[in-house]
């Protein structure tokens, strides 16, 4: 049900072309029903998880688009994104444009029926959960961009913390459209995953890690973007108490690289740090 509303939501959106990549069950007849192109030839792992690479370059093999974007199959769009994704475009040449998401709790599915978007806007602002600047669901970047994507297993962690990274080294503008866009993520447990766990305790994450580089280059989230988009216009993030915070650990990353990676966090985040030492020895 989740599945269906987010991709028939991006059906109904202007000028955009739908790609369904994977051989899940279901996701062919559900492509044939949408009129969506699907691509179940995708490179996997040992494991038989997919390989984004593998998922990028189907993409552009199969797409005409200058403008590529990839998302999680939970997102529902509305019409602020494409308006986002063309006003990026305009703006800067390379790119890329992410947002927080907006957690939804969803029990049946969407009446697409004249009207919707609103409808969904004001139940979405009831529920009032605007996710922390952690986590992102999806990327939109030209097509010149992302063109050495290492081989990521998907729905694992870290390979979106490292979008950010890579865009952030080649000095890519990374734009937050928060501001602009509603980004609806429809909320669900992890019972899709190998033993019901999240996705970050699986052993792919490990090797996702490495593949990034590291811990350090996985820490990078919405908090590191470089501009906001706010109405039609980019400016620079407002300066927030986490992204002092954030902007320091990266100084002190870089002041004294040859410490550990949780020195420098537990320098730069007190607060956590105290967690933590209150979480082990808080029963003792």
């Amino acid at each position: 049900m989740i599945q269906r509303n987010a991709i028939k939501s991006w059906t109904l959106l202007p000028d955009v072309d739908v790609i369904l990549l994977g051989e899940e069950e279901g996701l062919a007849e559900v492509a044939k029903e949408l009129g969506v192109k699907h691509i179940p030839n995708v490179v996997r792992n040992g494991a038989g998880v997919p390989l984004i690479s593998s998922m990028f370059q189907l993409a552009r093999e199969n797409s005409n688009s200058e403008l590529l974007c990839i998302i999680n199959a939970d997102m529902i769009l509305m019409p602020d994104f494409v308006e986002a994704a063309r006003r990026s475009c305009m703006l800067r040449d390379e790119y890329v444009l992410l947002s927080q998401r907006w957690d939804y709790d969803i029990t049946s599915p969407i009446d697409f029926a004249e009207g919707w978007q609103s409808r969904l806007r004001e139940d979405v602002r009831k529920q009032d959960q605007l996710h922390r600047p952690a986590g992102s669901d999806f990327f939109l970047f030209p097509k010149s961009c992302y063109n050495d994507i290492p081989d990521f297993t998907i729905g694992r962690a870290g390979w979106d913390n490292w979008m950010i990274y890579k865009a952030r080294k080649e000095n890519w503008a990374v734009i937050d459209c928060t501001p602009s866009v509603m980004i609806v993520h429809q909320n669900h447990d992890y019972s899709h995953l190998p033993g019901g766990k999240p996705h970050y305790e699986h052993p792919e994450t490990n090797e996702n890690i490495r593949l990034a580089g590291g811990q350090a280059n996985i820490r990078y989230t919405i908090l590191d973007s470089t501009h906001q988009l706010v109405d039609g216009k980019l400016s620079r993030p407002k300066m927030t108490s986490l992204r002092f915070t954030r902007k320091l650990e990266l100084f002190l990353r870089a002041l004294f690289f040859f410490l550990p990676e949780d020195t420098i966090e537990n320098i730069a985040r007190p607060k956590r740090w105290k967690k933590r030492i209150k979480k082990i020895f808080g029963n003792r």
